[in-house]
């Protein structure tokens, strides 16, 4: 590297690292402002509540990371501009592209390291953060109902609604429980009062009930209702822990707790069944149309071809297989889905001889292949060997409604896997558009880093969240709703660079009140 390089990366690093520090700290008191008192009223230990703070770290720091890197780079190029050192540095015959070099070098580096961040250890911790609130929301639930509520009191299908609640005596007013834990039977509870509490072994949760009735009824009778008047009536809801188990997992995971390679095999094992699924639908339909001309019917294709794992998944698996990690696995194929579908009949030995066939070939008659493209007029088959009717309506949107349903899957996941890169790119993105930024207006000062780096937070991430939305609603490609944000701000910033390479290096003007002038003065010139 040269002198240059280096000093504008050391110019460049301790705004990154005071910005970084600072989003990262308002975004964890956020989330401590809004976690804080439901925590601390379960009377966890500190242990565990430092603990969910610590897991909502990752998560946080994937997010500000790229915006650090747009306000340093605002910040650093701005205060060179200001300085004049911008302008010596074009007297002295350095370009503005000599400049970007080494400010994309940088950028490149934090994107992969984003990119290995939000890919290798931020589903961990999201995982471990789910699981974690999980367990925490089991223990104490009486602190967990809300007054004028309907609150669910698992594992028991029992459901809670009460106009006052004191989670400190559990004493309730104006009670109503709906019993759904029957198969056939129904009860609603109604009580004046009543106060709620766990046993001594603080597995099971007692309410005692006072002034109230009982309405039973079975859904096999429906005429029939079995009302019961009570002074006091004490109800046991078993099971309900009041000990927090920290190691308690349901083995579940979404795809924001997945890594890349995980999800892609989600993604390629839904391409498989949505392939299979059509595959199905087309044979029926041939078979369904051969029965209704009197055609001897034609053999059943080869089974749809699994898809492969991406190269990238394929890589990293026999990375690491070197390496030795429990992670060897991960990417190396996509899921077996051999038994999503009933398996089809595959042809006989004569055409899988033929590897270049994607399907049987129809034989006219016995030993001699059909050429591909010329039909054959097959003989009536004798009505013994036809079939007794067509294939049930129900089958047929079975298979249609499975192609719906596993391709909205796919895409689901698919816009999680571009996100994580789009993400991990805008470290490099918000560095092309802060350089030319900081370059057009040198003496925008922190107005321009707090007030820019705002609105281009805000547009990107606008962005991600409405093309996150149209991606699920299947209305437009995964990838192109995710990228679309930085392919925009990516244009954008080249596109100023090049204008920023024509001007010369000066602290004339170039502040943000030059820009709002010549605003409103295009705005005079249009509306007049």
């Amino acid at each position: 590297m040269r002198v240059l390089d280096r000093y504008l990366i050391r110019q460049f690093l301790p705004p990154l690292g005071f910005a970084f520090a600072a989003m990262t700290s308002i975004m964890l008191l956020n989330q401590i402002a809004r976690r804080f008192g439901a925590l601390v009223g379960k009377g966890l230990p500190w242990s565990v509540i430092g603990e969910v703070f610590g897991l909502c770290l990752p998560f946080i720091i994937a997010m500000t990371l790229p915006m650090a890197v747009l306000v340093a780079v605002l910040y650093s190029f701005s205060h060179l501009a200001a300085d004049s050192e911008i302008t010596a540095m074009r007297a002295s015959g350095i370009s503005a592209y000599q400049l970007v070099r080494p400010m994309g070098l940088a950028a490149v580096l934090l994107t992969a390291g984003n990119f290995w961040f939000t890919d290798q250890l931020l589903p961990e911790s999201n995982a471990r953060l789910r699981n974690l609130l999980i367990n925490i929301q089991r223990k104490k639930p009486t602190l967990e109902l809300r007054e004028q509520v309907i609150n669910s009191i698992p594992p028991n299908g029992l459901f809670l609604r009460a106009s006052r609640i004191d989670g400190t005596s559990g004493r309730l007013r104006s009670v109503t429980i709906y019993d759904m834990s029957g198969t056939d039977a129904r009860r609603v509870i109604y009580a004046d009062s009543g106060r709620m509490g766990f046993t001594e072994d603080g597995t099971n949760l007692q309410m005692r009930l006072y002034h109230g009735a009982i309405h039973a009824f079975k859904q096999s009778d429906p005429a029939l209702m079995q009302v019961t008047d009570f002074v006091t009536n004490v109800l046991l809801v078993k099971d309900v822990s009041n000990q927090l188990d920290l190691e308690a997992n349901d083995g579940v995971r979404g795809d924001r707790e997945m890594s890349t390679c995980e999800m892609m095999n989600v993604v390629t094992g839904a391409e498989y069944e949505v392939a299979l699924a059509a595959q199905r639908r087309r044979l029926t339909a041939d078979r369904d149309l051969r029965a209704l001309l009197r055609l001897e019917p034609t053999p059943m294709e080869r089974r749809a071809p699994r898809p492969r794992a991406p190269a990238y998944c394929r890589w990293f698996a026999r990375l690491a297989h070197l390496v030795g990690t429990a992670a060897a696995d991960s990417g190396a194929q996509a899921p077996d889905s051999a038994d999503l579908l009933p398996a089809l009949p595959t042809p006989g030995n004569d055409t899988l001889r033929n590897r270049h066939l994607q399907r049987a070939v129809p034989l006219d008659r016995p030993g001699r292949a059909v050429l591909a493209g010329v039909p054959a007029v097959a003989a009536p088959a004798h009505p013994s060997r036809l079939p007794r009717s067509i294939t049930p309506w129900a089958e047929v949107s079975g298979a249609r409604d499975e192609v719906e349903a596993s391709g909205g899957r796919r895409d689901q996941y698919l816009v999680e896997v571009h996100k994580k890169w789009a993400i991990s790119v805008a470290c490099l993105v918000f560095a092309l558009v802060g350089i030319p930024m900081a370059l057009r207006f040198p003496r925008g000062g922190m107005g321009l880093v707090i007030g820019g780096g705002l609105a281009v937070f805000a547009i990107y991430y606008v962005g991600l969240i409405l093309g996150e939305t149209l991606g699920d609603k299947h209305l437009l490609p995964p990838w192109f709703v995710m990228w679309a944000p930085n392919l925009t701000f990516a244009a954008l910033g080249l596109y100023g660079i090049v204008l920023v390479s024509r001007e010369s290096g000066s602290t004339r003007g170039g502040d943000l009140a030059e820009l709002w002038d010549t605003l409103t003065s295009r705005w005079r010139r249009r509306s007049q």
